[in-house]
Parts: structure tokens; C-alpha cells; sequence
């Protein structure tokens, strides 16, 4: 059989690159001094909110630390330390130590609390107890909510490398998805023929409706590359956005490229971003069957209500045009402000 592609939710075709997704189901040791589990192993929340990843003592020994880690399995060196406290004092470190406090609830309190998180934010923490004899920790994951949308670079299909990929998604306000966001993203009905990075360097595509054109007759499922080279490969990419804090208009063309961009302007914003036009779709309802100019110079229309003069495609979503010779005056524009 051949397993160039294999599906992750099957056991017909299963390589060692499946494996990385699989849950550890080994046994772990009761803990004595931190409470297991620890109230929420999930925390869900909104880019721009806060959220509280709890961690609470039963009891305290003499002496200790306890050290907030966020861990990212792409990291090399030394470990993203967030913050250390002894009980009594604490002190905060790394990119997340301006945004990061504990809750202090009470004496065996050693929450943690982020505030105006970010899409990066997304991911495992570990509250570890030190004391020099039993340390011992629990594992929190916070999810920002979200929604992963494809992305493809406007010089065609499969031209991004891993970096390129990465760099894209954050140019259309998103990044890169995790292979958990891209497989909700398939409950909720992404089904794409396209393949692309994930932030674990990992490449992927969601079938919900198998085709021979897209990986053959196999069942429904996330069909995977599984890890690829960085440098030398090229695929699109899958991005993760959240909500925003402002709002995406449409102004009625038609207008060239350039005519977009200032009409935005003179609207008090800019040309929207496409992780922008996404989130407007998905988290406001957007829908509008005008084809309008995005900063990226291509050319879409959210739709959540389909209907056959929009496109007649019968399920919803942002449609898109590809990417328009920019002197043609036939489109309006999406605006951000």
C-alpha cells in the first residue's frame, strides 16, 4: 500500500509520522502536593481577553518554587519561562512576563493569569512544583478561540516554504495553525484539496468529501505529509485567526487596486486582511455577494447565507476570486477600520 499520504483517523495506513499525534496514555504517579486534575486541563478564550490557567497546592512543603513554562515543541535552547514565585513573591520573565500575574485567590493559589492574549498564545503550559526532592507538575492548555481558513501565495499553488508559510499567515493577521486547530476546523466542515504547513512543520489537507482527485477513495479525514523539509519543500498554508477588535465595510466599486486603497483611507481605515474578512464571516455573520479588493491584492465575498446569484455554491464561506490584475476597475473594496 502506498503511504506517501496517510489519513489520521484510520488504522488502515498508519507510519511513525502518525504517531506524533496519538495520545500518551502512559501511567503517571499520583501527586502529593499539587492538585490533579487541576480544576480546568483546558482554558478556552478569546484573542484580545484573559484567562486564568489554574494550578492549586493541597498542601505546601518547607521550601519551594513554583515555575510557569509554556512549552513549544519548536523550541531550541532554554526553557520559555513565563513566571517563578515562592510562595510569597514572583518574578515574571520572557515575552509573555508583561502580560502574565497570579491570581493569589488564596494561600495555595498559584494560578496564572494572562491578559490581552494573543493568537501565539495558544498552546500547553506546565505549573511545575519545585523543592529539590518531589517536583512534580500539571499540563493546562489554553485555546484561543478561533478559525483556521487556507492561504495561498498569489504566484499559485504550492509555492511557500515553511517560512514563507509562516510569514504569510501573520501578514493576513493569523498564524500558522496547530494539527488540533486544523482537525476542529475539520469537524466544523473544512474540507480542502489543497495541502499546507503547520506550525510543527508538518504539512496536511482536510477531506470531508473524498475524491479521486483528492487523495483517492479513502475515508473522510485530515490526509497527512507529515513532516517535511523546511527549506526545500513548498506547500499553501492553513492560518489561525480570532476575532478582531474592529470591523470589516465594503465599499461599493467598481475600483482598481490602487482606487481601493484609497477609498479606505478616506474611509477612516485600510484595505482588510484576509484573516480579517475570515473572522468578519465566522464570529459577525458577514455576508455580502459583492466581490471586493483585500491588501493582498486578491480579491473575495464572505457568504453565510448561500444562494445560487452568490457564487451557487451550496455551502458557506469566503469565495474567492485568485488574484485580479490590479489595473482592472470591476470590484469594490473591504475596508478595516
Amino acid at each position: 500500500m502506498n503511504c506517501a499520504a496517510i489519513l489520521i483517523l484510520t488504522t488502515s495506513c498508519f507510519s511513525w509520522t502518525s504517531a506524533i499525534y496519538l495520545p500518551n496514555r502512559q501511567a503517571t504517579k499520583k501527586l502529593k502536593y499539587l492538585l490533579e486534575p487541576p480544576v480546568y486541563a483546558e482554558v478556552t478564550s478569546p484573542r484580545g481577553g484573559n484567562a486564568t490557567l489554574p494550578c492549586v497546592l493541597r498542601f505546601k512543603p518547607s521550601h519551594y518554587n513554583v515555575k510557569w513554562t509554556k512549552l513549544e515543541p519548536l523550541r531550541r535552547g532554554s526553557e520559555n519561562i513565563v513566571m517563578i514565585t515562592n510562595g510569597s513573591a514572583h518574578k515574571p520573565y520572557g515575552l509573555l512576563g508583561p502580560r502574565a500575574s497570579l491570581r493569589k485567590a488564596h494561600a495555595m493559589d498559584a494560578s496564572l493569569r494572562l491578559s490581552n492574549l494573543e493568537l501565539e498564545d495558544n498552546g500547553r503550559y506546565r505549573c511545575e512544583l519545585i523543592n529539590g526532592i518531589e517536583d512534580e507538575s500539571v499540563i493546562i492548555t489554553l485555546e484561543i478561540e478561533g478559525m483556521v481558513f487556507p492561504y495561498q501565495s498569489k504566484n499559485g499553488r504550492y509555492k511557500f516554504t515553511y517560512q514563507e508559510a509562516k510569514e504569510a499567515c501573520v501578514e493576513q493577521d493569523g498564524t500558522l495553525a496547530t494539527f488540533k486547530q486544523l482537525y476542529r476546523a475539520w469537524t466544523e466542515g473544512l474540507d480542502w484539496c489543497n495541502a499546507g504547513w503547520l506550525i510543527d512543520g508538518t504539512v496536511h489537507y482536510p477531506i470531508l468529501h473524498p475524491r479521486a482527485e483528492c487523495g483517492g477513495e479513502l475515508l473522510p479525514g485530515i490526509r497527512s505529509y507529515g513532516p517535511r523539509d523546511r527549506i526545500r519543500d513548498h506547500f499553501d498554508a492553513f492560518c489561525f485567526t480570532s476575532r478582531t477588535t474592529g470591523f470589516v465595510f465594503f465599499v461599493g466599486g467598481p475600483l482598481t487596486f490602487g482606487e481601493a486603497v484609497q477609498v479606505c483611507r478616506g474611509e477612516g481605515g485600510e484595505l482588510a486582511l484576509v484573516g480579517q474578512l475570515y473572522s468578519a464571516w465566522r464570529f459577525l455573520s458577514y455576508d455580502r455577494c459583492n466581490g471586493g479588493w483585500l491588501k493582498d491584492g486578491s480579491v473575495r465575498f464572505p457568504i453565510t447565507t448561500p444562494r445560487e446569484r452568490c457564487g451557487g455554491i451550496p455551502e458557506a464561506g469566503v469565495r474567492t476570486f485568485g488574484y485580479p490584475n490590479k489595473t482592472l476597475r470591476l470590484y469594490g473594496a473591504y475596508c478595516y477600520r
